[in-house]
């Protein structure tokens, strides 16, 4: 791979985990509209449940996540009493005969919660909706400081999968980044939850850390094979401290450049791959007998994932929910939601209804950084003759394609090897929205 390459598609792009994406949000979509979607879901609908703990022990300072630090427990008490409210009142506002196929608890750290608070808030979610019996309920965990009594409440509430958050073992980066957290911690946490019986382990990773090189991403990715999670995702760090003040105790000057971040990516695919990994989208991992590598795929917030409910309700202080009528999103802060949610409400700051533009192109993206191939049949299929312009934009694309990044098949085209760690920089030649000068994640 080329450095003019790798330098001429290092321009920030979109994540594209939804489509329009959320700085495109508007306020014009508030609790009326939000009350209107929910009223109009069908009956036997499919939901996915996220629900946001926006709390942690402390403050990484790479961190983009809508989340502070607390040193009480009685803010996180209180929050969850509204978060209590909010689920009641979502549940009455749901057609019958609904079924909740995925679940999601993310943060903050989810584990910041006692283990009574654990079980009270499952409980909680199954009381007002119907959960499958066969629904995956999946947790993001920080294994700092994680002792084993919340251990066994979440494998009592029910979970099937957690996330540990690793970020990068390397104590100069971790000391960068304000995370200090040893291998063994993580590797205690990820075997009590097996012990629990909660086999399904999954590991973040960062790359693009201040200090981080090749050699010292490429012995984390070592040390974090020895722990056999069914899947690795490794997620680049978008430095953005004008919106984010405590990345602002990151220097710029130790952050890797462009050809070092594609080349720390590059080799955590190699070191994954000869492990016996299936490499899914752009930069998600999985073992050959997990779903994420076999089944049907789909993005959302989260990023890569199997799950393919109709609704996904968003839950919670910032949550995002999406609808057959477009996204919603609640109010980042705390307090706010908390007067929302108290006076009988719901939070909902701002959204946006989804155009059938909107819906062709968001398919599109989609399956562009899924399947790593522009969906040209099926665009005929679900929109047909207003689809005539997106296949004339693929086609342009194809014969302006000067650096072999996609190829074609067909009416359709796929994205080649040379392409893939450029696929959101492909993506977003079908964002209507795309604004260049917009603060989003590096390209690469």
């Amino acid at each position: 791979m080329s450095l003019e390459l790798v330098k001429r598609y290092s321009a920030p792009v979109p994540r594209y985990t939804s489509y329009p994406t959320a700085p495109h949000f508007s306020p014009d979509v508030g609790p009326d509209t939000y009350g209107t979607w929910l009223a109009a879901l069908p009956p036997g609908v499919r939901l996915s449940i996220y629900l946001h703990i926006p709390f942690c022990d402390s403050l990484c300072w790479y961190c983009g996540c809508c989340t502070k630090a607390v040193r009480r427990y009685d803010p996180v008490a209180e929050y969850l009493t509204s978060l209590q409210a909010e689920i009641s009142g979502i549940a009455q506002r749901l057609p019958i005969g609904h079924a909740v196929t995925h679940i999601h608890w993310g943060g903050g750290s989810p584990n910041i919660l006692s283990s009574e608070d654990i079980t009270r808030l499952a409980e909680a979610q199954r009381r007002h909706f119907r959960v499958r019996d066969d629904a995956e309920f999946a947790v993001e965990i920080d294994p700092r400081g994680f002792d084993e009594e919340r251990i066994a409440a979440f494998a009592r509430a029910g979970v099937t999968r957690v996330s540990l958050g690793v970020q990068d073992f390397d104590p100069k980066v971790q000391a960068a980044i304000n995370r200090h957290q040893s291998f063994e911690e993580t590797q205690r946490a990820a075997e009590a939850f097996r012990t629990h019986g909660v086999d399904a382990i999954n590991v973040d990773l960062v790359y693009g850390l201040p200090h981080q090189t090749r050699s010292t991403i490429k012995h984390t990715v070592e040390r974090v094979l020895e722990l056999r999670p069914d899947r690795i995702a490794a997620f680049g760090y978008a430095h953005l401290p004008t919106r984010l003040k405590h990345q602002r105790l990151i220097s710029s000057a130790t952050l890797p450049g462009a050809v070092e971040r594609f080349g720390q990516a590059s080799r955590i695919a190699r070191v994954l791959a000869r492990a016996g990994y299936v490499r899914v989208g752009l930069d998600h991992y999985a073992l050959p007998g997990d779903p994420l590598a076999s089944g049907v795929l789909a993005r959302n917030f989260q990023g890569y994932t199997t799950d393919t409910a109709d609704t996904l309700l968003g839950l919670g202080a910032s949550a995002i929910g999406r609808l057959p009528q477009g996204y919603v999103q609640n109010h980042a802060s705390t307090a706010e939601y908390a007067r929302r949610i108290g006076e009988g409400g719901l939070a909902t700051a701002r959204g946006i209804a989804l155009t059938e533009a909107d819906e062709m192109r968001g398919f599109v993206i989609e399956r562009l950084m899924c399947d790593l191939a522009f969906p040209a049949r099926e665009l005929r299929l679900r929109y047909g003759s207003a689809s005539e312009e997106i296949l004339r934009e693929a086609q342009a694309l194809l014969q302006a394609d000067q650096d072999h990044l996609i190829e074609p098949d067909g009416e359709a085209f796929r994205v080649t090897d040379r392409g893939r760690p450029f696929v959101r920089s492909i993506a977003a030649c079908f964002d209507s929205y795309f604004d260049a000068t917009a603060r989003h994640a590096p390209g690469v």
